[in-house]
């Protein structure tokens, strides 16, 4: 990992890297979408074979056989360790769903919000070099804190862990599909696949894209496309800090880690670090080593400035190891912070509670990561009285007449 200077120039090269990615992506998934849309499930099992090498021609949609030997295969210690993780997402996600209430804003003027589940959801979960449980129970169980009546859940080589985990949770509809077509297998629908009313999880570039080409008409999470991790420090134990930049870097090739730090001997010591560590781990894969080669460790001249270019770049995930609150009210943009030496990446991705579906490539500055707030409807419900009509109806017809739309008057004239 390189040591490089945070120029503007440097800085515009980062961020325009995640836009040309972006357009690439666009326009395969706009092909493979498209096609699926023509062919139907002919299209999914094509693309299927061409990307992923599993032939679908018995079937997407893995049986429940399957899920039962799963979760009679896994060992003891994998089943408890997925029980804690799912205990702890759980809490959270409870805490995080709206509530109804009632307000009474003058006399005879109700306003009341209820709270709705989505009826259908998909989860996508990511299965290309890994097969993610962990995106699983993120996706699954806030929708189950929800209340949502059917989820669908497609990777594209579901593991037995990930089986396993499904069957946990109750999850009955799980298809080997992924990549582009399986995003536009749950929007529009096909033979195999129903048609769901909001996608969820993350993916690879093409599988973000995908989801933003369909998103006008079938509902989205968020785009959370290929990982981001920033450490912004300029002291810390180098080898914690290398360490978490090499696990996000484990994701896949296009991931990106990056140090930002105001101190060259502290850089010199953690490019040391992730050299030395990335020879010592027995499965360092080539995607691995790629990622690192493109992230960076970013030398700044303030820690003033090291703030405001990560706000600008919004990254997905945030370390701030030196545990300083102060320098957490600087940022304005990232998808989760991990506060303090001892907040490790890897507990966020799995077991802290907090969701690791987040925001990538810049939405980061727009909002926050997945919550079981995203698998609700909140309907506002108005009840006038009479009354309430009294104090309401002159003004309503004077506000409709000065915008110039009569009919909006006419229907309160006619109740007066």
């Amino acid at each position: 990992m390189r040591i490089v200077r945070l120029t503007k120039n440097v800085e515009r090269e980062l961020l325009r890297g995640r836009r040309e990615r972006d357009e690439k992506a666009r326009r395969v998934a706009a092909r493979i979408i498209a096609d699926v849309r023509k062919r139907d499930d002919a299209a999914i099992r094509d693309w299927t074979k061409k990307f992923d090498g599993v032939d679908l021609r018995a079937g997407m949609r893995v049986s429940a056989r399957e899920i039962d030997k799963a979760a009679n295969d896994i060992s003891r210690e994998t089943r408890l360790a997925m029980e804690h993780a799912a205990r702890n997402i759980r809490i959270v996600a409870e805490r995080q769903v709206p509530r109804g209430w009632t307000l009474e804003v003058e006399p005879g003027v109700k306003i009341s919000q209820v709270v709705r589940p989505i009826e259908a959801v998909g989860g996508y979960v990511p299965g290309g070099r890994f097969s993610l449980l962990s995106t699983l129970m993120m996706t699954v169980i806030p929708a189950l804190v929800a209340g949502v009546k059917r989820i669908v859940v497609v990777s594209p080589k579901p593991n037995t862990q990930l089986l396993a985990a499904a069957d946990m949770l109750g999850v009955t509809h799980v298809a080997r599909i992924g990549g582009a077509q399986a995003i536009a297998a749950l929007a529009y629908g096909t033979k195999s696949i129903a048609a769901v009313d909001k996608i969820f999880g993350p993916g690879n570039r093409f599988v973000t894209a995908a989801k933003q080409l369909v998103s006008g008409d079938c509902a989205i999470d968020l785009p959370a496309g290929p990982t981001e991790a920033i450490v912004l420090a300029d002291d810390g134990d180098p080898a914690w800090i290398a360490a978490d930049l090499l696990a996000q870097a484990e994701h896949a090739p296009d991931a990106g880690s990056f140090l930002v730090t105001t101190s060259r001997d502290f850089a010199v010591r953690t490019q040391v670090e992730i050299r030395k560590q990335l020879r010592a781990l027995p499965k360092a894969n080539p995607a691995q080593q790629s990622s690192v080669r493109s992230g960076a460790i970013l030398l700044v001249p303030s820690m003033e400035q090291a703030c405001e270019f990560v706000n600008r770049f919004a990254p997905e995930h945030l370390s701030l190891p030196q545990d300083t609150h102060e320098l957490l009210q600087r940022i304005q943009g990232a998808g989760t912070v991990f506060l303090g030496p001892w907040s490790a990446q890897p507990f966020g991705d799995y077991a802290s509670g907090s969701n690791h579906v987040l925001p990538t490539a810049g939405w980061a500055r727009a909002r926050g990561g997945l919550s079981a707030a995203d698998f609700v409807k909140c309907i506002s419900v108005q009840h006038i009285t009479e009354e309430g009509f009294a104090r309401l109806a002159q003004d309503v017809q004077i506000l409709a007449r000065a915008e110039g739309l009569i009919a909006h008057a006419n229907a309160v004239e006619v109740r007066r």
